[in-house]
């Protein structure tokens, strides 16, 4: 699976950075993983759906469906099988996405009940992309 990680907003909290910078590390480990911030304001929802074009769109939203991390293996091992190869997750700024956006995923994802900072969000969400491939491949990363 190649991932495309559309972003809005160069992440600035320090520690969320480095997390993020570690995910993707180990990330591409398991594949192509390119990674694009979108400056935040008016066009940037249009930015991202330009930049997720000819992906599967999987959009952070909090109305979106709730996986445990082997059920979102899984999904993407469904995908796979479905010879889907390239996935774009879309990771909102401060206000998430307006309806434009969610009305064009393919997969609405919510991380969790809870209203998360957006570079936490995206940092959650690298982890738990990560898990699956760990999971995918039989490694002892994940434990149940």
């Amino acid at each position: 699976m190649i991932w495309k990680i559309v972003a809005i907003g160069e992440p600035s909290l320090d520690f969320a950075r480095r997390g993020i910078d570690d995910y993707l590390q180990r990330l591409r480990g398991f594949g192509k993983v390119e990674t694009c911030f979108v400056r935040s304001g008016p066009r940037a929802p249009d930015k991202a759906l330009e930049l997720s074009g000819g992906h599967f769109r999987i959009v952070l939203d909090e109305r979106g469906r709730l996986f445990s991390s082997r059920d979102f293996a899984a999904a993407i091992q469904n995908w796979e099988n479905r010879s889907i190869p390239r996935c774009a997750l879309l990771v909102g700024g401060a206000d998430g996405w307006d309806d434009s956006v969610r009305a064009r995923a393919d997969l609405l994802w919510s991380l969790s009940p809870l209203t998360l900072q957006h570079e936490m969000a995206l940092l959650l969400a690298l982890e738990q992309i990560y898990r699956s491939a760990t999971i995918k491949a039989g490694l002892p990363y994940h434990r149940d």
